[in-house]
């Protein structure tokens, strides 16, 4: 792909261009916001769309963005009301007609809106097809349908998945056929129960694994319909996880992927993971996201674009990650940076079957998890364990045919993306990640789980430590216990003295090895 050079810089174009965002408070949505604010102060109004929830409504909801702790470095420069000076809530909903959007508030975005972030989706996979349809399709033609009444839109930027194609193992970047139609799609949402659409779904779905994958292709043929009415582009992330730079190496608020693998183990409660060690994962850094949104749509709206271009923001073609690249130091970082709050000695393993998984599961999840939700109880607490892992296992139910797939993104366009903007540009909204060290990324995301998911500073850092020491030691007390006990029930049972049945113990070792 060939793009010409262009005549300005992403900072200047954006300067006073007002912007609307979806999924302002989600983990990219909350992300991007950062990083306009920070690198380009002097942009336009920034309009989020909010939905009142919980009791609360938008301005609050705004005040708890502010508390974020992604906006720790921007606030070492400038105050909370400076920053947020002209980033103004909007009350509504994707998901709603309209957008749920007053009178009022429509006409204001419609007579100042600039540019479009459209982030907000549903990402869970077990969600229903009426509500993926409501939310990933028809929230996608509501965004667009006000970027055909705003007055002065100067680009669309959609954000989209690198799986939407995921019946196809090596994919490129361009919008690919549907092979549903989509008015009929709907009008099934809107007309069967919503017992007679799950039963029909599986048909539905055809070739794709879940709802959201599906919903999330559809939409993308929503934005290329509309490439002859204003600039538009779409981004692909792959699975979007912590910081690698911006604006704090391993920062995260999601509990999806690797982060919520690694939040679970070092409380000590997740020790197995299903993975294909040799397998290629695509995993992306948040702010490489970002980086690209931006990039893609000032590319789109300095060039007028006519066609839609479309950019896998993937590692799986560039910079390829292999569990078996970290499997080594993974553990070494859970114990280089323990919880105080660890419940027990962090120890992940990974396996290379769900069917292996479930098994082991059994003994170190299952059973620990239901004494220590017994303790709970009686000491009055609240037990959550057993469900937690019971969430998990259906998770990776879910999740079975991503798990032992490797897929392949290339991500030509965005490389060249890369080189066309000028040298500032691919320092400050950098694409590329051949850079990136995925032992010593691990090392960050494993110390950003522990603060923005655990909610630990490293002020407890050598308490956790003395605290990981005694759990060390009671965990091999705990297995030198296991291992006497089954050494006398086979010696008791059998009949046999303990000295003659000695090799039970390594036997057991060996066996619990596998496990």
């Amino acid at each position: 792909m060939t793009i010409e050079p262009m005549a300005t810089n992403i900072k200047s174009w954006y300067s006073g261009k007002n912007v609307f965002i979806t999924g302002g408070s989600g983990f990219l949505g909350i992300c991007l916001l950062e990083k306009l604010l920070r690198t380009i102060p002097d942009i336009g109004t920034i309009y989020l769309l909010l939905r009142p929830k919980r009791g609360k409504e938008i301005n609050q909801r705004l005040e708890e963005i502010k508390k974020n702790l992604v906006f720790e470095k921007l606030f070492e420069t400038t105050s909370v009301d400076e920053a947020f000076k002209n980033v103004k809530c909007v009350a509504g909903d994707v998901g709603q007609p309209d957008l749920g959007l007053s009178p009022e508030d429509r006409k204001m975005l419609k007579d100042n809106v600039n540019v479009i972030f459209h982030s907000a989706a549903t990402l869970d996979f077990a969600e229903s097809l009426k509500t993926t349809v409501d939310i990933n399709l028809l929230g996608t033609r509501r965004c667009l349908q006000l970027g055909k009444e705003c007055t002065n839109l100067k680009v669309f930027i959609h954000v989209s998945s690198a799986y939407v194609n995921s019946w196809a193992l090596v994919t490129e970047e361009i919008v690919y056929p549907l092979k549903q139609d989509v008015e009929k799609l709907i009008k099934l949402t809107e007309t069967l129960s919503s017992e007679e659409l799950e039963s029909q779904t599986p048909e539905i779905l055809g070739d794709h694994p879940n709802t959201y994958t599906i919903t999330k292709q559809m939409a993308e043929h929503e934005v290329q319909a509309c490439q002859d009415l204003f600039p538009c582009t779409i981004v692909r992330p792959s699975m979007i996880i912590g910081a690698w730079k911006e604006p704090i190496p391993g920062w995260t608020i999601s509990k999806n992927g690797a982060q919520g693998f690694l939040m679970g183990a070092a409380k000590g409660v997740v020790r197995r993971l299903p993975v294909g060690k040799e397998i290629i994962y695509d995993n992306i850094p948040v702010d490489i996201v970002v980086n690209e949104l931006i990039a893609a749509g000032f590319h789109a709206a300095v060039t007028e674009a006519k066609e839609v271009q479309v950019y896998h923001c993937t590692s799986s073609t560039c910079n390829p990650f292999r569990w078996a690249t970290v499997e080594d130091k993974v553990n070494v970082y859970l114990h280089r940076y323990p919880l105080k709050s660890a419940v027990w000695y962090p120890h992940l393993k990974f396996l290379p079957t769900l069917t292996w998984f479930k098994f082991s599961a059994i003994f170190v999840h299952i059973i620990p998890a239901m004494f220590l939700d017994l303790l709970t109880r009686i000491f009055g607490g609240r037990p959550i364990l057993v469900k937690l892992h019971n969430n998990i296992s259906s998770s990776l139910d879910r999740l079975s045919s991503f798990i032992f797939t490797e897929w392949k993104f290339h991500n030509d366009k965005t490389m060249a993306l890369q080189k066309w903007l000028k040298p500032e540009d691919q320092k400050d909204f950098n694409l590329d990640i051949s850079e990136l060290l995925w032992i010593d990324y691990f090392e960050d995301l494993t110390k950003g789980a522990r603060r923005y998911l655990n909610k630990e500073n490293m002020k407890n850092i050598e308490a956790a430590r003395g605290k990981d020491t005694l759990l060390m030691v009671f965990h091999l007390i705990l297995q030198g216990v296991i291992y006497c006990m089954v050494w006398y029930t086979i010696a008791t049972c059998s009949g046999l003295s303990m000295t003659s049945t000695a090799f039970i113990v390594p036997l057991t070792i060996f066996l619990c090895s596998y496990i």
